[in-house]
């Protein structure tokens, strides 16, 4: 049994491997902060809804490149299960490749977007945030964070954001949800 004991750490030992040691396997995500400000740039003067949306459409194939194969496979794979409605099988997806790849905005991004679906709102807004910390230009996590916001009855603050996000990219497909915006007070003559 002694001889045996050595083995079974070793075998058991990367299932309990701290997650910083995961992490510190994934590469850091692609630069994509030229090519993003780029289509902001372009977005901001497109024609219609429809160049928007192409453009929208290039942004997103940015955000969904993850850093390598492993972290790739863990976004496909959370994304096709939200798909199918498979909420907790997407989370445990997200779980995974945050776990591995905690730099990387899009998988706080995606996990939020299924916790807005549960409408845990309090916890999609921790991820959005979290999102954005690290992808501060990321409209689809702004326009999350605006729905969210929302969602937890924080109107005005929603209203806020949401405007931020379609100072980015005004063809974004909340656009509208903007309410008009109230004048201000009259001042009552004395």
């Amino acid at each position: 049994m002694k001889t045996l004991r050595p083995l079974l750490i070793t075998a058991f030992l990367p299932l309990t491997a701290p997650t910083a040691a995961l992490a510190s396997e994934c590469p850091a995500a692609p630069d994509h902060s030229e090519a993003l400000a780029q289509l902001l740039n372009k977005v901001r003067v497109a024609p219609d809804a429809r160049a928007g949306q192409a453009l929208s459409d290039q942004m997103w194939a940015l955000w969904a490149t993850a850093p390598d194969e492993t972290a790739q496979e863990a976004l496909d794979a959370g994304m096709a299960k939200r798909s199918s409605y498979d909420f907790i099988g997407a989370i445990a997806e997200f779980d995974r490749l945050i776990a591995y790849c905690p730099d990387y905005a899009e998988g706080y991004n995606q996990r939020a977007f299924v916790l807005f679906l549960q409408q845990d709102y309090a916890a999609a807004l921790a991820d959005l945030d979290r999102a954005l910390h690290r992808s501060p230009t990321h409209v689809a996590a702004l326009a999350g964070k605006a729905l969210t916001l929302m969602g937890l009855n924080r109107l005005e603050e929603g209203q806020s954001v949401l405007r931020q996000a379609l100072a980015l990219n005004p063809w974004l497909p909340e656009r509208n949800l903007v309410l008009p915006s109230s004048p201000a007070p009259l001042e009552q003559e004395l």
